[in-house]
């Protein structure tokens, strides 16, 4: 299986350890894992990856994007309503200006790519944790509670870097790896 590329702001994550356990077969996402999604890539190859970034650094000098510093929000579930893929958190403080940098970026990254640009809104959100592939209807419903239970609005950061992600060599211990980064400038 091909691995998954996207580019995003990594997020200070250590916040998650501190989150109460999750229902059976849930995962949570390691400190290092934690990120907003600007643009999700898929399958596209390495090749194809590092032409989005490529964009992605010319993006960030011309529209000069600079830090930004947000808050989390509700936690929420992500993807189809019927059988949800993650539980996140909204961005709380800084929602429209994280909203307006993924509309202005997120399209450039996935032309450069050569990859079916995201026609649905910007939501900006941190993914928390993942349901795995057996959990059960009772499973999910568990998981809901839990995401109605978690309280991250205290949770504040700084988007302050872009990075290039792709899956980690070992994912039973981390899903993801650092791949690019670029720092941001402070406003």
């Amino acid at each position: 299986m091909r691995p998954n590329w996207f580019v995003a702001f990594p997020v200070s994550g250590g916040f998650v350890e501190s989150l109460p356990a999750l229902p059976k077969n849930f995962r949570r996402f390691e400190p290092d894992d934690v990120h907003l999604t600007i643009s999700f890539l898929g399958a596209c190859g390495e090749e194809r990856a590092r032409a989005a970034w490529a964009a992605l650094q010319t993006c960030v000098q011309e529209l000069a994007v600079t830090a930004l510093p947000i808050t989390l929000a509700e936690v929420v579930p992500m993807g189809s309503a019927r059988a949800y893929t993650a539980l996140s958190a909204l961005v709380g403080q800084g929602r429209e200006d994280a909203m307006a940098r993924l509309a202005a970026l997120r399209d450039t990254l996935a032309d450069a790519a050569n990859v079916k640009r995201d026609k649905r809104p910007p939501k900006p959100h941190v993914t928390l944790a993942r349901p795995n592939r057996r959990a059960s209807d009772e499973d999910r419903q568990a998981g809901l509670s839990w995401a109605a239970s978690v309280d991250v609005r205290t949770v504040a950061c700084v988007l302050d870097r872009v990075a290039l992600y792709t899956w980690s060599d070992v994912r039973r211990e981390r899903l993801f790896r650092i791949v690019a980064e670029l720092p941001l400038r402070d406003r």
